[in-house]
């Protein structure tokens, strides 16, 4: 099994385990051992289910003022847990090849690992909503038509995503690419560096 039919079929577990609920309130029960590769993975794209759900609640046109705030306070969160969660996993990588010897002319990649990992969790997101859309029994023919012509866009991509990522990961094995992990460094959720927060100090 490739690394990405790995995340492949975690994030497919994933998504449908958090869709027997469909409940951004529900906890999560992780199958997989949290300090595993696996459980990271399958923690990564619960939390952007989680988040994908509360991006639908926030955009309710009649929502509640202090619930809205309440929303975006939690998807700050989420997405700063995401943000952790991806430069965990880049540290995986860090860690498993970090003995590689570097070929003459190696390169960097213009991203890492995992954020290219992160862009497939969204995709199974995409991909099984659009999947949704496919089915309603509600919906106009030509809103099925439009749906699976996305959803075929979804799926190459899908596609496209995991061989880039199988191949990023060969060539950093082999020595013919290198990691570098920057560090996202959220100033928003920095007390030290958001100016609206370290005002309220002095």
């Amino acid at each position: 099994m490739t690394f990405s039919q790995l995340c492949n079929k975690l994030f497919d577990d994933s998504t449908t385990y958090y869709h027997t609920m469909d409940n951004v309130y529900a906890t999560l029960v992780n199958p997989h051992k949290e300090e595993t590769i696996e459980g990271s993975l399958f923690k990564k794209n619960w939390i952007d289910a989680v988040q994908w759900h509360l991006e639908d609640i926030i955009r309710d046109p009649k929502i509640d003022p202090i619930k809205a705030l309440e929303i975006k306070r939690w998807i700050d969160r989420s997405n700063q847990e995401r943000t952790d969660l991806v430069e965990l996993i880049d540290s995986y990588f860090l860690t498993k090849y970090k003995d590689v010897k570097l070929q003459a002319g190696a390169t960097l990649n213009t991203e890492s690992p995992a954020w290219a990992i992160d862009r497939l969790s969204i995709l199974a997101l995409k991909i099984y909503h659009m999947q949704q859309e496919v089915i309603r029994k509600d919906a106009a023919p030509e809103h099925l038509a439009k749906c699976q012509t996305k959803l075929d866009v979804l799926l190459d991509q899908k596609k496209d995503l995991s061989l880039a990522i199988d191949q990023l990961i060969a060539d950093i094995e082999s020595g013919k690419k290198y990691m570098k992990v920057y560090k996202q460094m959220k100033m928003y959720n920095d007390p030290s560096l958001n100016p609206v927060l370290y005002a309220q100090k002095k």
